[in-house]
């Protein structure tokens, strides 16, 4: 099929991203042209009004392609997409890993505007091969998808489905490839990570995938795992970050918040007292571990007292890397019929937990002056520790490779070296 390659627009989440690389892949391999993949997320109002707001704009652009939607948004909400005339085709997010969806696109033999299956009847994880994105250094492997709890302000289970695992033996044969292919990092991610296994035979643990896959490939440097629940960390997993200087010392929390009632309100598996003793043990395992963290600011209910809680969770638990939201109505969402906090009053909040995390930034980059770091390079100018931290290099490194360097300095964004 001749024609422009197709172009890909992701919203939303890194899993997102990694699932965009997997659809170009296959779009690729079935010969697909002239077609606009828009990849959305659900995840709150205002991101599904981004999403029509891109189709409208690119259908403007591009009179004459086919666009598509896909995407968590395209998965709980067709029936918006399909109302539109800008759109050609609704993909579900089960389909669009697909293979044949794809050589189907191509050609032409696709008649209904809708592929979109009931998620919920799913029950096994697709697993797509990709050779990395955004850097030539660091690669994504996908072991789970979906989750099986169901928080009040969350909408992505509706999208997602329920939580399905990928087989141990097909995540070290992913591995090995990656590492075979020049990769010196891997990132498994997933939506729901510490529940991989549980509905594999004898329900194995997310420590026990890590130790396999750091046994079967030796010659892996850093593997790296995206968010996890905290309360959901398992024995093995514990012992792994304390003995296991390959798995990477840096963990990025699920908490949302640090008060107990608003805790559960959310229908959260922890208080905030698990938080602060989590982080206390794995700190007392790896005292070098550094940890990101999910909060919302403006939670329905969220009293000044109980987001002062919020606020003193971040120094308790010693986060660095925050990933602040401020609350948005999800309409299908328990939450979304709580008592509402005032919008201004969101803003302000989620103002002052970023400020925090700058403060948090701050004081973790001067506690690293004249340390050395082993740095993985992802640009000739740039690279991350094993904290995550970026670094900018005063001269040009080889990219894709660990390098040594001491800590000279920071700009309030980055370290320098």
């Amino acid at each position: 099929m001749s024609g422009a390659a197709p172009e890909f627009e992701t919203l939303g989440c890194r899993l997102n991203a990694y699932e965009s690389e997997a659809m170009r892949t296959l779009g690729q391999e079935a010969g697909l042209s002239d077609t606009i993949v828009v990849n959305t997320c659900a995840v709150t109002a205002e991101a599904v009004r981004q999403a029509k707001q891109k189709i409208r704009r690119l259908r403007r652009q591009h009179p004459d392609r086919k666009i598509v939607v896909t995407g968590c948004a395209a998965q709980v909400e067709p029936e918006i997409f399909l109302a539109m005339d800008e759109v050609d085709l609704v993909v579900g997010n089960h389909e669009k890993l697909k293979a044949q969806t794809w050589s189907d696109l191509a050609a032409g033999a696709i008649t209904e505007r809708s592929q979109v299956r009931d998620i919920m009847t799913v029950k096994a994880a697709l697993s797509p091969k990709i050779d990395g994105f955004g850097t030539r250094a660091r690669a994504y492997v996908q072991i789970q998808n979906g989750c099986d709890h169901r928080c009040t302000f969350c909408i992505i289970p509706y999208g997602r489905g329920n939580s399905r695992s990928v087989g141990a033996d097909v995540v070290v044969k992913q591995v090995t490839r990656l590492v075979a292919k020049g990769f010196n990092e891997v990132v498994l991610t997933g939506v729901d990570m510490t529940s991989w296994g549980a509905d594999l035979d004898d329900a194995p643990k997310l420590g026990a995938l890590i130790d396999l896959v750091l046994k079967r490939v030796p010659d892996l440097p850093r593997l790296r795992i995206s968010s996890i629940d905290s309360i959901e960390v398992d024995a093995q997993l514990f012992e792994l970050i304390s003995t296991e200087a390959r798995l990477m010392p840096h963990l990025h929390l699920s908490l949302q918040a640090g008060d107990d009632m608003i805790l559960k309100r959310m229908k959260r598996r922890h208080l905030r007292g698990d938080a602060i003793r989590i982080c206390a043990k794995l700190r007392a395992l790896r005292p070098d571990i550094v940890f990101g963290a999910d909060i919302i600011a403006g939670f329905p209910t969220e009293t000044e007292a109980m987001f002062e809680n919020s606020l003193k969770l971040v120094t308790e638990c010693d986060l660095t890397w925050l990933h602040v939201f401020p609350y948005s109505i999800r309409q299908g969402t328990p939450a979304a019929r709580m008592p509402q906090v005032d919008k201004a009053v969101i803003r302000t909040r989620a103002g002052q937990l970023r400020a925090l995390g700058a403060t948090q930034i701050a004081r973790y980059q001067a506690a690293q002056l004249g340390k050395t770091h082993r740095i993985l390079t992802e640009n000739p100018r740039m690279g991350r520790t094993e904290g995550f931290a970026p670094v900018s290099f005063a001269s040009d490194q080889p990219v894709g490779k660990i390098v040594s360097a001491e800590i000279t300095g920071h700009d309030g964004g980055m370290l320098t070296a």
